[in-house]
């Protein structure tokens, strides 16, 4: 049976993508790691299959994604309709923002405490 998650082929991106996160993938992270959201646990930079997701609960089978300005290039629209086909195909619900929606909800979230 091939391994579904965080294959070893995809290590390297992963990290790479940890390493170099969007602000909004940064702040929503700060939002989501060490249990901080209902008590669950989410991952960042998931691998499912051959694709990555920027974040990842496994208690939940949630994935949340983060579109920058790379998913708005040529292309990348049927990529992420396939990424997003296949993670749903395995059984994950699946969450996507924009950049704009993470920077605004945070905004909105230090005004309000």
């Amino acid at each position: 049976m091939t391994k579904l998650y965080n294959r070893t082929l995809e290590k390297a991106k992963r990290q790479q993508l940890r390493r170099n996160m969007t602000k909004a993938e940064f702040r929503l992270w700060q939002k989501l790691k060490g249990k901080q959201l209902e008590g669950v646990k989410f991952r960042s930079q998931y691998g499912v299959g051959r694709f990555v997701v920027d974040f990842y609960c496994t208690e939940l089978k949630l994935a949340i994604e983060i579109d920058g300005e790379s998913h708005f290039q040529d292309g990348a629209r049927e990529y992420d309709q396939e990424r997003q086909a296949f993670i749903e195909s395995v059984g994950i619900r699946f969450l996507r923002f924009t950049n704009e929606d993470v920077s605004g909800a945070s905004k909105l979230l230090s005004t309000a405490s």
